[in-house]
């Protein structure tokens, strides 16, 4: 329970994600996305592309592409790599941008696979999407009654779900036949598919590993668990407190429930999630081992006052190194570019070769023709050759 650092931001932090590697925390301010690198606390870059404030961040599973939303109704996808390669006065252009919502986006949900993930989008505009995020195409849009506070995919994407201002929360088949990229939700014909139980606007989703519970976290200063299949509530959890932290242990399916209060006494619930527990989590004696440093209110590589008599050495990879050759960050773009141009021919098939294939198998359908052709011609010989 001790406060391990206390981080003073350029302002008001409006969304805050960690990469699932550790390596890198994302914060919203205002209009713009402040990258840090967590082992040194360095401030590597700052993102402005955004024209209101930003509302969400996540990052992709392999952590080399992130996500933003925010109230200027665009989401954009950002290629990691080309945002720490990027000269500090240089702003990079992000890979894609979503403009098809019409209203604020609410929420982001990223699901599995790195560059070759789906991604979902919430919106105020009743509408939730689901994007793919190598090509940038939407896949899918489904219309609500109410405007979408939160969405989540489970960990077989099957199903999406959908946090509702209304206090609703709505499961959608993502392999329901026909396949429609545009589909209205009807609650009246979908009533087997509803979560009820609310009674304000759902504010954050998280589907257990199994994809059997649900969790659901609300401004009726509540958080429910869920069970899938049944939709029926297993639990209720609510918060009485400020600005407080709860752990509770799921112990019977080796979860940890975290879940986070606003402002108030009590007040509403702004973000809960389910993530497997640590094995220091059962240890009363567990502390960090690396400690955490102070984050930088400065870009990497220019002239700071606030941080008097920093000390150590500071390694960054990329442009800014100083040996020769190449970096661990360009050998893995390249690595990447490798893996994408092998799958590309895997799946397109390369010409060239099958040009040369092409001309094997002509050639040997010519051998095989003269061959049939000469037994012919001895067949018929001896059946044709007179008696004696």
């Amino acid at each position: 329970d001790q406060l391990q650092q206390k981080i003073i931001c350029p302002g008001p932090v409006t969304c805050l994600t960690a990469s699932p590697n550790g390596l890198y925390i994302l914060a919203g301010v205002a209009e713009s996305i402040y990258l840090w690198e967590v082992s040194n606390g360095n401030l590597l870059a700052i993102l402005n592309r955004h024209y209101q404030d930003l509302t969400c961040l996540c990052f992709t599973d392999d952590s080399s592409h992130f996500l933003s939303g925010a109230k200027d109704c665009l989401a954009l996808v950002w290629n990691l790599y080309n945002v720490l390669q990027a000269e500090p006065s240089q702003i990079p252009d992000p890979r894609h941008i979503w403009s098809r919502h019409s209203l604020p986006i609410t929420d982001l949900c990223c699901g599995f696979g790195g560059p070759l993930a789906r991604a979902a989008t919430a919106s105020l505009d009743q509408t939730a999407k689901l994007w793919e995020i190598s090509s940038g195409e939407l896949l899918l849009s489904v219309l609500f009654d109410v405007g979408i506070m939160a969405v989540t995919l489970d960990l077989s994407e099957y199903h999406m779900f959908c946090g509702g201002m209304d206090g609703s929360i709505f499961q959608v088949d993502l392999c329901a036949w026909p396949v429609q990229r545009d589909r209205t939700f009807q609650t009246e014909r979908e009533n087997g598919k509803v979560f009820k139980g609310h009674r304000n606007q759902v504010t954050c989703l998280s589907v257990s590993t199994d994809g059997s519970l649900l969790l659901s976290g609300s401004h009726d200063e509540t958080v429910r668990l869920w069970d899938i299949q049944s939709k029926q509530c297993l639990k209720t959890m609510n918060h009485k407190g400020r600005n407080v932290l709860i752990s509770r242990i799921l112990t019977a399916r080796g979860c940890c429930c975290l879940t986070c209060a606003a402002l108030g006494t009590p007040g509403p619930v702004t973000n809960a999630f389910i993530v497997l527990a640590p094995a220091n989590m059962f240890n009363p004696d567990g502390k960090p081992s690396v400690p955490l440093p102070k984050f930088s209110r400065h870009l990497h590589g220019t002239e700071s006052s606030d941080e008097p008599g920093t000390e150590g050495v500071t390694l960054r990879l990329g442009l800014h190194q100083q040996e020769p050759g190449q970096s661990y960050l360009e050998k893995a773009e390249k690595m990447y570019s490798q893996m994408y141009s092998t799958r590309e021919k895997n799946l397109v098939g390369d010409q060239e070769h099958l040009t040369i294939q092409v001309s094997e198998l002509e050639e040997e359908v010519s051998n095989l023709r003269k061959i049939n052709k000469d037994l012919f011609d001895f067949s018929t010989r001896i059946i044709t050759k007179p008696a004696k």
